[in-house]
């Protein structure tokens, strides 16, 4: 019986001796790497005064790197709403905008580069189609092609996966939508 159970400690400890040896490569690299911040408590506020001198008619800023929208309103009221962010720092744009229209349900047709790199997307799609990437609403800014908008894929959220766009939650959108006004500043960091 001494013999039995001598094979069967020997057995276990081989079995878990390797797995052990297997996960320690992984183990290791998990400790040298910098820490992933993936929650919303990561995101970094910023303060409208640090990027405006005034309020305005109102301010967004849209930080790229934490993928995270932050709205002021005239009376100081501020909303954090996270974002879809562009894929890559070539279709991003940084720097000073403000919203110059605002659409309910708009329609969406792909820029020229787009069209370029997807020759089989649609070249128009109606708003309200459920394929429509701008979602229920969309505030335009002052750079040709760039939109604050609502998405129907919210597993963009979070994510770098617009083409140059600022994406939200189709109901956050709606409620930014109802409290920004034409003339709202914006800034893309």
């Amino acid at each position: 019986m001494g013999r039995f159970r001598s094979n069967q400690i020997t057995r276990r400890t081989l079995f878990f001796g390797a797995s052990a040896f297997l996960a320690a490569p992984s183990i290791v690299r998990a400790q040298d790497s910098e820490p992933v911040r993936r929650n919303i408590s990561s995101f970094a506020l910023h303060d409208w005064r640090d990027h405006f001198d005034s309020m305005g008619k109102g301010v967004i800023v849209s930080d790229t790197t934490t993928k995270v929208l932050q709205h002021w309103t005239t009376d100081g009221e501020m909303r954090v709403y996270p974002t879809s962010v562009p894929l890559t720092d070539e279709l991003t744009k940084r720097g000073y905008t403000e919203v110059v229209e605002k659409r309910k349900n708009p329609g969406w047709a792909p820029t020229p580069s787009m069209r370029e790199r997807n020759p089989e997307w649609p070249a128009y799609v109606k708003g309200g189609d459920p394929i429509n990437p701008l979602g229920t609403r969309a505030l335009y800014l002052s750079w040709q092609y760039y939109r604050i908008h609502g998405t129907q894929d919210t597993r963009k959220i979070g994510r770098k996966s617009s083409n140059g766009c600022i994406g939200l939650f189709n109901e956050q959108i709606e409620e930014v939508y109802e409290r920004t006004p034409i003339g709202t500043q914006v800034k893309l960091i």
